[in-house]
């Protein structure tokens, strides 16, 4: 996971789209350019401390 200059991040994981898109919940949606994608429990909580509050 790293910010981008524009103050987005980019989330590097497995590619999960086929497989989870039937999984989202009733109120989360994805659009067509949008891809589903699996972070690691330890990745994310190794990044926590990066992001920034706001």
């Amino acid at each position: 996971m790293f910010e981008l200059s524009d103050g987005n991040f980019a989330v590097i994981g497995t590619e999960a789209t086929e497989a989870l898109d039937g999984e989202l919940p009733a109120d989360a949606a994805r659009a067509d350019y949008e891809r589903i994608v699996v972070v690691s429990r330890e990745t994310l909580i190794r990044a926590k401390a990066d992001i920034p509050d706001a």
